[in-house]
Formats: structure tokens, sequence, C-alpha cells
């Protein structure tokens, strides 16, 4: 095992995210808003000293990575396993839409166990179970820190299951903020978490529903 920090980044804003549309898969570009966010969020991201960057493949995780790579001479890997989670028939739908429709559903996604998922899409668990094969294929390299730029039904998951947190309370994890981060470092062989939802405005509060995984 050879990473010691691990900082994990959801990607900026979308149009679809100041609309609170649920992107999952749906391969939506950082907005100008966003755009403006990485290049304010990347100084900080590189004081964390990253030795190799990973970004989702989807273009709003690539756009905000290379915002950070640019004040470095890391080059961005490109990994589909680090990719939002697929949200079914919930995809495209704006998050009103989706509660209205399934309400059921949406309160068992949002507040109980990692297996739940949307209808024909992926769970919290699913999620980070692909995530996490990143995360090991990095412990095995060289790299003691990783930047892994994602977005926040990722995180929210990856970090449920590098904690080893019960899996009934993933749930209680709040999504992170566009271009805001969680870092984890490890002691006595165990990840620890050292912050979560960080940023340039400090730590995010979100207002209710807000900050929705999936986005």
């Amino acid at each position: 095992m050879t990473l010691e920090h691990l900082i994990l980044m959801r990607h900026g804003e979308t149009t679809w995210n100041r609309a609170q549309r649920l992107q999952g898969h749906r391969d939506i570009p950082l907005s100008d808003v966003g755009r403006a966010q990485a290049v304010d969020a990347a100084p900080s991201l590189v004081a964390l000293r990253p030795e190799v960057i990973v970004a989702s493949d989807l273009c709003r995780a690539q756009q905000t990575a290379e915002a950070v790579a640019t004040l470095t001479n890391l080059p961005v890997g490109v990994d589909r396993r680090l990719r939002e989670t697929s949200m079914g028939k919930w995809e495209g739908l704006t998050r009103d839409e989706a509660i209205a429709d399934w309400p059921k559903e949406w309160n068992a996604w949002r507040t109980t166990s990692a297996h739940a998922s949307p209808p024909g899409g992926e769970s919290r668990w699913q999620v980070a179970a692909r995530a996490a094969a990143v995360v090991y294929e990095l412990d095995a390299g060289n790299a003691s820190r990783a930047l892994l730029v994602t977005h926040g039904g990722t995180i929210v998951g990856l970090t449920g299951r590098l904690l080893v947190l019960p899996e009934d309370s993933w749930g209680t994890l709040v999504g992170v903020g566009n271009c805001h981060w969680v870092v984890l470092h490890r002691y006595a062989g165990a990840w620890r978490l050292h912050s979560y939802n960080a940023g340039l405005g400090g730590l995010v509060l979100p207002k209710g529903e807000d900050q929705v995984a999936g986005t």
C-alpha cells in the first residue's frame, strides 16, 4: 500500500446542476460558472500536492481536472469507473420530477441502505465498488497522494466504503458541492476522514436537498 492521502474532488457546476436536473451518465459539460469554479479551486488542490490525477471519463470531470493539471506537470488519467451513478429512469429529470413520480423510491435511495437505487440505476454500493477498484490499483503503484476528480454520488459511496461505514448509514453523507472535495488520509492501515465538503468558501452546508448525489 503506497497511498497516504486521497483527495476526492467533485466537478464544477453545469447548467443541469443549476436546474437540479439529474445527470447521471449524461455527458454534460461545465457551464461558464463551472469553468470559473475549477480555475479558482485549482491552486488549493495543487497545494495538497497530488502526485497523480485521475478523472471520470465524463467531460465535466475531465474539464475540472484539466484546470488543476495546468498548474502542475501531471497528466490527467481518465477512468470510466469514476463516472457518476447511473440514474436509470431518473436521468434527465429534475429532482422534483423524480420525487413526484417515485416518492418512496426517492426517500429510500436518499436515506437508507447503500443498496437502494433509482429505478433501473445503480446503488451507492455498486458505484463505490467500481470506484474503489481505481483506488486499489493506485495503491499498488508508487504515488502517496492521489487526486480523483469525479462526481457527487461517486464521492459519497467511495467515502462510505473506504471509511468502512455501516452500509445502512451511507445515506447520511450529504452531497459534496461543485468544486468542493473530501480528503482522506491513512493511519495505522485504515483510511481516516480529514475533511469533508471543503472548498474555497469553507464547509458548504446544503439547503435541504439542494446537493443531490447523481449530479
